[in-house]
């Protein structure tokens, strides 16, 4: 599976609040191990990937003011 980033861009369509929410992301996977899908069904290996993943699946929501 390839992460359409016209996809994830109209989840979050700031770049740079998405850049942010990847990165945020990417480290609480590292820092927990915790995970919102099984790990056979992310199709990356790396958390940036996954946390793309996880976004596209819209398994992340980004909290507004």
């Amino acid at each position: 599976m390839h992460v359409s980033i016209d996809k994830i861009l109209n989840i979050i369509p700031s770049k740079y609040e998405l850049v942010y929410v990847v990165a945020k992301r990417s480290h609480q996977m590292k820092e927990t191990n915790h995970y919102q899908m099984n790990d056979r069904d992310y199709h990356s290996k790396k958390n940036i990937g996954k946390a793309l993943e996880e976004i596209a699946e819209n398994l992340i929501h980004v909290k507004r003011d």
